[in-house]
């Protein structure tokens, strides 16, 4: 039940629940309160004192807006609503002081440090400080802390607002940093001089209100002002989280969050925020084709001229899509060679996920289920490594209560959980009743792609499927692909899978697909961003572009389509994914109708009306799939190494540095050590 009051901010009234802090109640009024230590996701610390306001009627001293609650507040001798002042001599005199007291120590760093432009101290200081300062003495100086390769720190410009520390805490689930010593000996630390061991610690360099912790690998590249920003779609995994890629000519600098309650609020893992710099490396950027064993540069009309041949000439072509393709890309693929009358498939990675049925590939949960679940039942999956982000949000849901349950492998979640067995045994016991109890409570199933990729997978996705329908429960289908819930909503499948498809295939068109071994004797064609696995194998490389480089259409694990804007321009020669298919299909005689990226998202609208509904979560109608008989295998994970999964990754310089320190950090360490 909500608490209504009212409450007079600035001579302007406003109705707010009473459980909101005075900040909240400003920003609902339209009034801005500066801040240093206060976030809206993260608990209330109360230590800048930066906020401060003068309650009328209150104190005789203002008041800390962030941890003081609109219930607190007295009403006026006759009952008026009380009066909250954010602009009073009173505040203007606290907040001066407040921030020369913060400047004290702070070096005057602005000119060469990172942050600057983009710094809360400097626009604060800007807006709410005094143009001088009455302190003589020397500075302090702090030790810089190694916090590994990502983020770098200049604890000296530190402000103490914890807010790094709150966040590893509360969000990452980490415990390695704190503050210790009191008064002038205070700092923030890590304990025992540790490395941040997470894949969300990127964000704490969003979080830092100074310039204490910036991007390591940004750092002196460049200046906010001299990007060029693009909002777009993330697509490293499959929670499609929203992100901004700052260009700066041709070259990606940086990748940050933007914020989308939906999806990823503002956190992004740390794979999405500095992958960018395998966006430089092993790049196609111009064609290729194979001649006496050895791989040659071509030219666009040599290279397409050979493989339209090779296709014209096929009895059986194949084709695969790969784990970013874009929707658009994936659909072009599919008229070609269904048109040839060959096969296409995107569960690559042998998953059995159900065509046609979006309950089961999909399932009926939002992502921000999540946050009202009070029983969470997962299934042959670590969320840690598959969605870090999505991890964060369990996590969340288990501080506030939530039970969480996990059949499968045993690792480290970041939170507790009931292990209730690692294999389909666990899985059948937890049919048998095991959670009758959850039927009154609010509760979700997640199912991960490591459950259903067994020669068993189909009975696996059906036993779940069943135990969401036995305790009234939502299903959410974990991906993996960023590019999988469209190809599927496309019906980029064939009956049998992927042995099926590629059986006896002369021709097998490779679009982006680097994770499977194709049969010898085939003529591939590898159409991709990156020289990985599948350019390895190819007879013919077309070079296309990355996900930053062209247009796009993605759907997310929970089956909301997105679009992914392009931030720069391919390298070299490298063309648009649907335009080098649309080129090709004319070469090899099944010319597709379209020539532009509006007139082929019109046709792919117009066969799967839903992709139209951008950013929006579509309900879908529950069909149950049959049962069968579980196997006796125990469930493994589909990730094993986070920071190695798609071949921007593998190109990537630090992300190969980040794999190499997880690897050292499981070795048992001896004695001597």
């Amino acid at each position: 039940m909500s608490d209504l009051r009212k409450i007079i901010i600035d001579e302007k009234e406003v109705e707010v629940d009473g459980a909101m802090t005075l900040i909240q109640a400003c920003e609902e009024a339209g009034v801005e309160v500066p801040r240093f230590c206060y976030h809206e996701r993260l608990s209330i610390a109360g230590n800048c004192r930066m906020c401060l306001v003068e309650v009328v009627g209150g104190p005789p001293k203002p008041a800390a807006s962030c941890a003081m609650q609109v219930r607190d507040l007295r009403p006026g001798p006759e009952g008026q609503p009380p009066v909250v002042k954010t602009n009073s001599p009173m505040v203007k005199k606290a907040r001066e002081g407040v921030m020369e007291f913060l400047l004290i120590n702070h070096p005057l760093d602005c000119p060469i440090c990172d942050q600057g432009g983009e710094c809360d101290l400097q626009d604060q200081a800007m807006a709410y400080g005094v143009d001088f300062s009455r302190f003589r003495e020397p500075k302090r100086a702090s030790d810089d802390l190694d916090l590994g390769p990502l983020v770098e720190t200049h604890m000296t410009r530190c402000i103490s607002c914890t807010r790094c520390v709150r966040f590893t805490t509360e969000v990452a689930g980490i415990t390695q940093m704190g503050q210790t010593g009191r008064g002038e000996d205070s700092e923030i630390t890590a304990y025992l001089g540790e490395t941040l061991d997470s894949n969300l610690q990127g964000n704490i360099i969003d979080l830092c209100p100074v310039g204490a912790l910036v991007s390591k690998p940004y750092a002196f590249t460049a200046r906010p002002w001299e990007l060029t920003k693009t909002e777009t779609i993330d697509v490293m995994d499959a929670l499609g989280s929203s992100i901004r890629v700052d260009t700066k000519g041709r070259e990606v600098m940086r990748i940050v969050p933007r914020n989308h309650d939906g999806v990823n609020e503002e956190w992004i893992s740390d794979k999405t925020r500095f992958v960018w710099d395998g966006l430089r490396r092993q790049r196609l950027d111009t064609p290729y084709i194979r001649e006496n064993g050895k791989l040659r540069p071509a030219s666009w009309g040599e290279a397409l001229g050979l493989a339209g041949e090779k296709i014209k000439g096929a009895s059986k072509v194949a084709g695969l899509v790969g784990d970013l393709a874009s929707v658009e890309a994936a659909f072009a693929l599919k008229q070609l060679v269904e048109g040839l009358g060959g096969n296409v498939e995107c569960r690559t990675d042998g998953a059995k996920l159900p065509a046609g049925n979006r309950s089961g590939y999909v399932g009926t949960a939002s992502i921000e289920d999540i946050d009202t679940a009070q029983m969470i039942q997962l299934i042959g999956t670590n969320p840690r490594e598959e969605a870090p982000v999505l991890n964060a949000r369990i996590r969340r849901a288990w501080a506030r209560g939530a039970d969480v349950g996990l059949i499968g492998q045993a690792v480290d979640l970041t939170y507790e959980y009931e292990h209730m067995g690692d294999d389909r045994a666990a899985l059948e016991k937890a049919l048998g009743g095991k959670f009758k109890e959850v039927l009154e409570v609010e509760s979700l199933v997640i199912i991960g792609q490591g459950a259903i990729r067994e020669a068993d997978g189909a009975a696996v996705l059906a036993a779940a499927m069943q135990l969401a329908e036995a305790t009234g429960s939502k299903l959410l289908v974990l991906h993996t692909a960023a590019s999988r819930v469209g190809a599927m909503d496309i019906n980029a499948v064939t009956e049998g899978g992927l042995a099926a498809a590629t059986e006896g295939a002369d021709v097998i068109y490779n679009l982006g697909c680097d994770e499977v071994d194709i049969q010898a004797g085939a003529f591939v064609i590898y159409q991709g961003s990156h020289g990985d696995r599948g350019a390895h194998r190819a007879d013919v490389i077309l070079p296309g572009a990355a996900y930053t480089e062209e247009q796009g259409l993605f759907v997310n694990t929970e089956g909301r389509p997105q679009l992914a804007l392009r931030a720069g321009f391919a390298p070299g020669e490298a063309k648009e994914n649907w335009a080098i298919l649309r080129a090709l299909s004319a070469e090899a005689g099944a010319t597709q109708p379209w020539d532009s990226l509006v007139q082929l998202r019109q046709a792919l609208v117009s066969e799967v009306p839903h992709l139209a509904q951008i950013d929006e979560v579509l309900e879908n109608n529950w069909t149950a799939e049959p049962a069968g008989k579980l196997g006796n295998a125990s469930f493994k994970n589909a990730i094993s190494d986070f920071y190695l999964t798609n071949p921007i990754a593998r190109a990537s310089e630090l992300m190969a540095e980040l794999s190499a320190g997880v690897k050292a950090r499981g070795v048992q360490k001896v004695a001597a050590e």
